[in-house]
Parts: C-alpha cells; sequence; structure tokens
C-alpha cells in the first residue's frame, strides 16, 4: 500500500535497507562540513568522517544496503570537495592536490573510507537449527 504524497521511486524499498535519503545521515555530515570546522585540519575531518560513517553503515550491513552506502558516499565526498575548496580558496581543477589514488580524498596516511568500506554480510539461514523452548514430543503427548 502507498503512502500519498511519498516518491516510491526514489525511496525505494525500506524494509531490509536504509533510505536512499537518510536525513539522519545527511545532517551529520552537513553538520561535519560546516564552515566553522575550518580550523581543523583535512586529517581530522576524514578521522571523524570515517568513524561517523563505518557507524551508520555498520547498523545496515545486514541488508541490501550497497547502493544506498554509495549514495552517501558521493554525497558525503561532494561535501568534503566543498570544505576544501572554502578553506584553501581554489577551484574545483586544484582538487586533486588532496587526493592519493584517483579522486580519493587524503592526508598523510589518513584516506577517506566511506561507508562502502563496510562489508554486506546477509543473514545466515539457520533452518532448523534454531533453538526452540517448545519441543515437539511435549506438544504431542499432552493433546
Amino acid at each position: 500500500m502507498q503512502r500519498s504524497g511519498v516518491n516510491t521511486e526514489l525511496l525505494g524499498d525500506l524494509r531490509d535497507r536504509p533510505a536512499r535519503l537518510d536525513h539522519n545521515a545527511y545532517s551529520i555530515l552537513t553538520e561535519r562540513t560546516y564552515r566553522n570546522t575550518q580550523n581543523q585540519s583535512l586529517a581530522q575531518l576524514l578521522t571523524g568522517l570515517n568513524r561517523t560513517l563505518r557507524e551508520w553503515a555498520h547498523y545496515f550491513h545486514h541488508g541490501s544496503a550497497k547502493r544506498s552506502f554509495d549514495t552517501v558516499d558521493h554525497h558525503t565526498w561532494h561535501r568534503v570537495a566543498i570544505w576544501i575548496r572554502r578553506k584553501h580558496s581554489i577551484p574545483s581543477s586544484q582538487l586533486k592536490r588532496f587526493c592519493d589514488q584517483g579522486w580519493r580524498f587524503a592526508d598523510g596516511e589518513i584516506t577517506f573510507l566511506g561507508a562502502s568500506s563496510v562489508v554486506i554480510e546477509r543473514y545466515r539461514y539457520r533452518g532448523a537449527r534454531i533453538p526452540t523452548p517448545w519441543t515437539i514430543d511435549s506438544a504431542a503427548g499432552t493433546g
């Protein structure tokens, strides 16, 4: 059943994966890349973002969340790029000097890992091996 006013194409199936627009994750990312955080180094910013994204992604790592993790990483990369451009007053063509492999931001040994670095694990099917407090024998004997 679809609620009125809900764009299911954008939100997707919410049963076992985070919504594409998880406002809690985006608000954390936006808060960490405000202008008032420009007094810290890039390494401090990347360390905090990596920790926050890893914790957020670990909560959803049992579902089908790879696309959502990529979306959050894409948004985070652009927020960090804007943060670097504002801090150093440089055009976007000079962002490459803050990257190590391709377009991955790095400062010394600290690199941007993002939510996609969390491995997605499916639940194991345990079937009849799940312990139960009820036994079949005692239930059949009382009837």
